[in-house]
């Protein structure tokens, strides 16, 4: 089986695949001081509660935008999957797409993968929206290559920002405001509108100008936590693709194996 690694800026995802079906998922939460035998111990306890043990895992792979946390990731499945990880991004298993922009390098491995699947799942023109801890805006055309996009700041951390800003404004949780009007009429209710109808707005107005620019039929692609949220309050999404990443992860696994 494949454990197919997602290291984030918030987030370490961790998910079980057979044959491209994901059997199970976990996260924690990312930490470059976490070490390999402390991964091993949670993971450990958590294949168990799914039926599954380390045994199981017969190959590893790691995409991260965290170099930091790299070493210990790769020393996780060296010593206790003994398998060698395949690092997303690094041969033998490259990208296999065109990234289409001035410095490729710089290119998240999230966003990359994030292409490489949302093209492999869907045709056309694609945007893909990815709800992190910065929400990503990627462009990837007809052909598969990765064109360029937006980075925004994340929901959560625009409303952690003004919270920390303003000293007199409350921590409200992200959810949309209980009616559908943009004039509030308490200052949480004033809060609620401008952190979530305000990051609606960003989000059509961005892929409205986005679609203007590439000129031909775009759909758009919705993953991350807060992608089902949005896509209950707005019209501009085409797909939620929850797994999106770890799907991507998968095909390049598969793609190894034919090298």
């Amino acid at each position: 089986m494949l454990l197919a690694i997602d290291a984030g800026n918030t987030n370490v995802v961790f998910a079980l695949l057979n044959e491209g079906e994901i059997r199970a998922r976990w996260r924690i939460a990312t930490d470059p001081r976490r070490t390999a035998d402390e991964y091993a111990v949670w993971l450990n306890q958590l294949l168990m509660l799914e039926g599954y043990s380390i045994a199981d895992v017969d190959a590893v792979i790691i995409a991260t935008v965290v170099p930091r946390a790299l070493h210990n990731l790769q020393v996780l499945a060296e010593k206790y999957f003994r398998v060698q990880p395949l690092l997303v991004g690094h041969a033998p298993v490259e990208w296999g797409i065109e990234l289409d922009v001035e410095q490729p390098s710089s290119v998240g491995a999230d966003r990359v993968v994030n292409a490489i699947a949302a093209h492999h799942l869907y045709e056309g023109d694609l945007i893909v929206i990815d709800f992190g801890t910065a929400t990503t805006f990627d462009v990837i055309d007809y052909t598969g290559a990765y064109k360029g996009g937006i980075i925004a700041a994340g929901i959560n951390l625009s409303l952690d920002a003004l919270v920390a800003a303003a000293a007199k404004l409350p921590k409200i949780a992200i959810a949309p405001p209980e009616n559908r009007s943009v004039i509030g009429r308490t200052t949480e209710a004033q809060m609620h509108i401008g952190v979530f109808w305000g990051y609606v707005a960003m989000m059509e107005g961005l892929v409205a100008r986005i679609r203007a620019e590439i000129g031909r039929p775009t759909k758009v692609i919705s993953t991350g936590g807060l992608a089902v949220l949005f896509d209950e309050n707005s019209d501009i999404f085409d797909a939620i693709a929850p797994d999106l990443t770890i799907q991507g992860l998968a095909l390049l696994h598969e793609r190894s194996l034919k090298i």
